[in-house]
């Protein structure tokens, strides 16, 4: 079992939890379920864009945080909408199988 999918099974048992009634006290994870799809997503557009600034600002240190708080709030969504982290990964493992199968590009004209 990767490290993802054993946080991804912690964040599913929380929303066990928060569902059932027994949340933990003060489990962030648990307020996000609470506040609901639209709280998680808008913390995702944060961590992306804190995720943007790090690797502009070439801090790899903050970098690799951010990535993990994006990573994590990505999972949080998953789990509220009811997508597995392995159907994720499937989806991972199909795109790796096409390695090599390069898109045409588009060209965008940045002047206009």
């Amino acid at each position: 079992m990767t490290v993802y999918q054993e946080i991804f099974e912690v964040l599913k048992q929380r929303k066990a939890d928060f569902d059932s009634g027994n949340a933990p006290e003060k489990s962030y994870t648990c307020y996000l379920y609470e506040k609901g799809v639209d709280k998680i997503c808008k913390k995702i557009g944060e961590e992306a864009s804190e995720t943007i600034i790090a690797a502009k600002n070439g801090d790899n240190e903050e970098l690799k945080n951010e990535i993990n708080d994006l990573l994590y709030h990505v999972m949080v969504l998953c789990v509220n909408q009811g997508l597995d982290w392995a159907d994720v990964e499937k989806v991972l493992d199909e795109r790796n199988e096409k390695i090599g199968n390069l898109k045409q590009m588009k060209t965008v004209d940045k002047n206009t």
